[in-house]
């Protein structure tokens, strides 16, 4: 059984994973605490703001989770 760090970075060398994502196909609620585990560990994860749309149709803004592509090994 993989953890939730491992699963957050599998996901993340296959694109951008939001909040939102990660806790419908991930199953991980506090996505931010696992990517600062990740970071711990010397994974190279950017956050950057993006708009979305909530089940209301209002525009949002939240974090969405990157690898670094510019570090060797990400």
């Amino acid at each position: 059984m993989k953890t939730q760090c491992e699963r957050l970075h599998e996901a993340l060398k296959q694109g951008p994973v939001n909040p939102m994502q990660a806790w419908a196909e991930l199953g991980i609620y506090r996505a931010a605490a696992r990517a600062a585990d990740l970071r711990d560990r010397g994974v190279p994860v950017k956050t950057r703001k993006v708009e979305v749309k909530n089940r209301f149709g209002e525009t949002c803004r939240v974090a969405e989770y990157y690898l670094d592509d510019t570090v060797a090994g990400a």
